[in-house]
């Protein structure tokens, strides 16, 4: 579908101030303008038509035109002598040629995420508010009604006008940086994050730094749980919580300021893995020093089954994603899950898999230590890692490779 940015005259920006300054204007790390047309190719956006007034030169968007950021889109430009007019019948048919038969209405200052955009139904008729994006059709109806416009609502974005409106546009921006699937454990996590978040947009730290930042505070809770007493692993506990939340703002980080790929998703995984072996080590450790060998045997069945858990999900994610999107796993396999619902092991699976989230795991863990009950945490972990691989391979083989043997049979007897 195409988008439809149309960038106000001279006269418009007096309010505001120079045109470069305030399309150019950093919101979360990202340019206004860039991050606008940004949003919409994340939505599935292709082209994007730009309307530019002559007396705003065009080049303003010329450095960022290679970024990655518009990779796979088409931007094409269109300069008319005045200010474009949404309310004007004639305006519309002034670049009639350029338009698709539906395309996306997007105002230049509308900050918002793909969600929002996604959702966004077709309209046949033209919105008597242009200051909020809409799908619109090439034939549409224009409705010139005059209708008092006041600031959006935040949700479903911001319109920046000040600086002001770039803060409410951050703050709404790190809000929903999280993922549909978030339950409540992530969701309260990524609050506490919410503050450092919208600092770090701000700076050169990287997802891939913050990765590794969880990673370097896990290995000090790990260290902590080895000594082997109450108070260094509620320390451990502390520190692994922590680390859980570096394990959210990479993520949050890396949405705001479109830096998602496929090599932080395969990343971040491989530390949150790296991350539970150093963990569940530490506990061993710790707990093999205050009651003996049990701990031991129990920490090297949790150690096993956390190594062909990681193998087999490893397996799931490559049977159920593209190479270039292995975010949309866990979405993936929920879906799998809820349609399969009427089986009693998918119904249970769904409700208890989040409990192998690295950003629910850290709250239990804080849990069992505060209350004494880390041995029993570690027989509990023990069981559902174990629980977990061979769950995992059953639903491989349903989900992934059962269409796979049934075609397979199909084309023998067909042969036969």
């Amino acid at each position: 579908m195409q988008a439809v940015v149309a960038i106000p005259g001279l006269e418009t920006f007096r309010g505001y101030g120079d045109p470069a300054e305030v399309l150019m204007q950093e919101v979360a790390g990202v340019p206004l303008l860039v991050r606008v047309i940004a949003t919409a190719a994340r939505a599935g956006v292709d082209p994007v038509l730009i309307i530019w007034p002559e007396d705003v030169d065009p080049a303003i968007l010329g450095p960022y035109a290679g970024s990655s950021l518009f990779k796979n889109i088409h931007v094409d430009t269109v300069v008319r002598p005045i200010a474009f007019d949404p309310r004007s019948a004639a305006d519309w048919e002034a670049i009639a040629a350029h338009l698709e038969d539906q395309f996306l209405w997007l105002p230049w200052n509308w900050v918002t995420h793909k969600r929002t955009l996604t959702k966004l139904s077709s309209r046949s008729v033209w919105p008597p508010n242009w200051e909020r994006p809409a799908k619109l059709e090439k034939g549409a109806e224009i409705l010139l009604a005059d209708v008092p416009i006041g600031l959006s609502s935040q949700a479903d974005g911001v319109r920046v006008t000040s600086r002001d409106t770039v803060r409410m546009a951050e703050q709404f921006l790190v809000a929903n940086s999280g993922k549909p699937l978030d339950g409540i454990y992530s969701s309260f996590n990524r609050r506490l994050c919410r503050p450092l978040v919208r600092l770090l947009a701000h700076t050169q730290v990287t997802p891939n730094m913050l990765t590794f930042g969880g990673l370097m505070v896990a290995l000090f809770s790990g260290i902590l749980f080895a000594r082997g007493s109450y108070f260094n692993y509620v320390g451990g506990a502390l520190l692994f919580f922590v680390s859980g939340l570096f394990d959210e703002m990479d993520g949050m980080v890396a949405r705001i300021k479109f830096r998602e790929s496929a090599l932080g998703t395969w990343l971040e995984g491989f530390v949150d893995n790296v991350t539970y072996l150093i963990i569940f080590a530490g506990i061993t450790r710790g707990l093999h020093r205050q009651y003996g060998s049990w701990a031991l045997k129990y920490g090297i069945a949790l150690t096993i089954g956390c190594i062909l858990s990681v193998i087999v999900i490893s397996l799931q994610r490559k049977l159920s994603t593209p190479p270039d999107r292995p975010h949309e796993y866990a979405g993936k396999m929920n879906q799998l899950l809820e349609a399969d619902s009427s089986s009693p092991v998918s119904r249970i699976v769904r409700q208890i898999h989040i409990f192998v989230k690295k950003g629910v795991l850290v709250h239990y863990v804080l849990i069992f230590t505060l209350m004494g009950g880390l041995p029993l945490f570690l027989w509990l972990a023990a069981l559902g890692s174990n629980l977990t691989w061979i769950l995992g391979l059953y639903f491989t083989r349903k989900f992934f490779l059962r269409p796979s043997l049934e075609t397979a049979a199909e084309d023998i007897q067909i042969a036969a």
